[in-house]
């Protein structure tokens, strides 16, 4: 059985996380690690691997400092890794991210594509989806279980009067969520194996893809302001005197919510 997993280098949600003025996440206002739930996405893999064997690669797009996450995710007992890097992907939204991602899982050989449900910076929830339309594969999203069995793949998904048992026939994608099983710690061994394990990079010329429709100058989606978080404070009361429905809708226009 052929797995990729899909993970995601992002700031420390333990640190201050800030925006640029241009909207894009500033990354060096905090310490970079491994996204938690695409973490989790690397131990389903690897449990599936012990029990119907197979490989399991590991794929991120970012900076080529990104590779730290790979090399985490080598060290956990995945076979082998894949980074998709290039200046022209910075500032990408997700459509485009989708696009660079479908390219690079089309140089690969696979049969069970597993991710996160979102990240904890970008949090759109809709790369699965949408690779899932770009390659024309099954999908079975927000899922907190997976089983396999023959060409088939099911699991469990919440929702709000119970769960939802949900199957499809391979190749598919998949997307955990944070109740995915918790992931292992490297051993010495395996941090030191990792070094060794093949590593591929990829830049948008060798997936084909066109630097004029990459990066936040050609995004689909647009950020027009960034406004710093204000500090706390008690907050605005209104008092209905009558005018409160006019009061409340002034305020959230004020505040560009409305």
């Amino acid at each position: 059985m052929k797995i990729v997993v899909l993970v995601k280098q992002v700031p420390d949600t333990w640190g201050e996380r800030t925006l640029r003025a241009d909207g894009t996440v500033d990354r060096e206002s905090a310490s970079a690690v491994i996204d938690e739930i695409t973490e989790r996405a690397v131990e389903t893999a690897l449990q599936l691997r012990e029990a119907h064997k197979g490989t399991v690669t590991v794929l991120t797009m970012g900076p080529p400092g990104a590779v730290d996450v790979l090399r985490k995710a080598l060290s956990m007992g995945a076979d082998s890794a894949m980074l998709v890097t290039d200046a022209a992907f910075a500032g990408s939204d997700a459509l485009q991210t989708s696009a660079a991602l479908a390219a690079a899982l089309r140089t690969l050989d696979f049969d069970l594509v597993i991710a996160g449900t979102e990240s904890t910076d970008g949090a759109t929830g809709a790369i699965p989806a949408m690779l899932a339309e770009r390659l024309d594969l099954a999908q079975l999203t927000f899922l907190s279980t997976v089983v396999v069995d023959g060409d088939i793949v099911s699991g469990s998904r919440a929702v709000e009067d119970g769960s939802l048992d949900v199957r499809a026939h391979l190749p598919a994608i998949i997307s955990m969520t944070e109740q995915a099983p918790d992931p292992r710690f490297p051993t010495f061994r395996g941090i030191m194996g990792a070094k060794k394990k093949p590593l591929t990079t990829l830049s948008a010329a060798d997936l084909g893809l066109e630097p004029t429709e990459l990066g936040g100058a050609h995004a689909w989606s647009l950020v027009r302001d960034v406004t710093a978080r204000p500090q706390r404070s008690a907050g605005t009361v209104i008092t209905d005197d009558g005018t409160g429905a006019t009061q409340l809708a002034d305020f959230l226009v004020a505040a560009k919510l409305l």
